[in-house]
């Protein structure tokens, strides 16, 4: 990624601290003169992957850790949690059907990932969840 601008922030949990990342984003697409649709996916990205490290990371004192890389052609996101991991393939897809008559419509936040990306990686053990999402910002 010629020409690219990085920004690494380590979240404390917090309530909206998401903000924080999300507000970095906008500022770099900003000065890079990315598109707004653009900007508004990579947002719903960079918080779709802070809020699931915080909720699921289990760990009491937990922190984020988050890393872009943006340029004029791609944003890369890195997130990562240290909570007690998770096997990404016993995940459920959700179902239409069953969230629109269930109490708790939740568990969306993967499969959003994984359609609003061109690249989407998991890697989850016992010592936290590393999520890459690799968005391209041109059409």
């Amino acid at each position: 990624m010629a020409d690219a601008v990085t920004l690494k922030i380590e979240l404390p949990r917090i309530p909206d601290i998401e903000l924080v990342a999300v507000e970095g984003l906008d500022r770099l697409a900003r000065h890079l003169g990315i598109a707004e649709d653009m900007i508004g996916e990579a947002r719903i990205l960079i918080t779709e992957a802070i809020i699931n490290g915080f909720e699921h990371g289990g760990n009491d004192e937990a922190r984020v850790d988050v890393e872009f890389t943006i340029d004029a052609r791609e944003l890369v996101i890195f997130v990562r949690d240290y909570g007690k991991g998770f096997d990404p393939s016993e995940v459920e897809e959700p179902d239409i059907a069953a969230k629109m008559g269930a109490k708790n419509k939740r568990g969306w936040g993967l499969k959003l990932m994984k359609s609003m990306s061109d690249d989407f990686r998991i890697e989850s053990n016992g010592s936290g969840t590393k999520i890459t999402i690799r968005k391209l910002l041109t059409k």
